[in-house]
């Protein structure tokens, strides 16, 4: 019985994934089905707004011109905000790693900066590096324009704390104008391993779930990939985001196996070296 499901459930499965696909390629275009058909449904509730609007006799300077129409129809029935999905969660549970530790510094490569980073500099200095500019004159923001990948300008064992939060997945797939490298990814993951101090922290998340490159937007990781990637450093902590954008810390691995697009975030340290007698 159990098998016959599944059997049911795979065609299925694969229809979506066509769909999907057909909807990427379409969005290429500048096309938005989805949001056409928002855009068409709510238009005339926007139209009799704006003669609602009129009719109450606004001050000169605010009545409705034509020339200065900028209709957004999709907003109407939208939550107030989102409170949940990978960004938010891996931004807020890394930042708060980070507060409860205070390292002296942190360099992080890749993350959101106007998420994760913002979060950090309410209370300290951070280093940034990306293979893409950033123009910056924020108090405590410095930063490194490079390809990460090798972290060649840094030394062996000597980051204290160290981030990198859905980026590994983009290494080596061309979309940031980085060389095409189907390895970049691990590389960049053994660096890494490479640069952490012993003792030291590094906050990683990565999509996981079926695995996959979805070129060239990203990867999707196993759980034991992650693992295998950083044979030198131990985990201290792991929390998951599923497909709903629910938070699951402290989560038991095999869950993230039922994922088909989810979020792993580990905290890893390196192990101090033991000194025989």
């Amino acid at each position: 019985m159990g098998n016959n499901g599944q059997t049911r459930r795979a065609p299925r499965r694969q229809i979506r994934r066509v769909l999907r696909l057909l909807l990427r390629l379409i969005s290429l275009l500048g096309f938005d089905p989805p949001r056409l058909a928002t855009n068409v449904r709510e238009f005339p509730r926007f139209v009799w707004d704006a003669v609602l609007y009129t009719r109450k006799r606004p001050a000169q300077a605010f009545r409705v011109r034509l020339l200065d129409l900028n209709p957004i129809v999709n907003e109407r029935n939208e939550p107030a905000g989102t409170v949940g999905g990978s960004y938010f969660h891996q931004d807020l549970w890394a930042a708060r790693k980070i507060f409860e530790r205070r390292p002296e510094a942190h360099i992080d490569i890749g993350s959101r900066l106007d998420g994760f980073i913002a979060h950090l500099l309410t209370f300290m200095p951070v280093t940034v590096i990306d293979i893409r500019a950033i123009q910056s004159r924020i108090p405590g923001l410095s930063f490194i324009q490079d390809d990460a990948t090798e972290l060649a300008n840094i030394p062996d064992n000597s980051v204290d704390s160290l981030s990198s939060l859905h980026a590994a997945e983009h290494f080596g797939l061309g979309r940031y104008s980085d060389a095409v490298d189907p390895d970049a990814c691990f590389r960049f993951m053994r660096s890494l391993e490479r640069v952490l101090a012993p003792g030291g922290r590094l906050y990683f998340s990565v999509p996981m779930g079926r695995e996959r490159v979805e070129f060239n937007a990203h990867r999707i990781f196993a759980f034991q990939t992650v693992v295998k990637a950083f044979p030198n450093l131990s985990i201290v902590s792991f929390s998951a985001v599923d497909d709903a954008g629910d938070l699951h810390e402290n989560a038991d691995p095999p869950v993230v196996s039922d994922f088909e697009y989810g979020c792993g975030l580990f905290e890893f340290t390196k192990p101090l070296p033991t000194h025989e007698e």
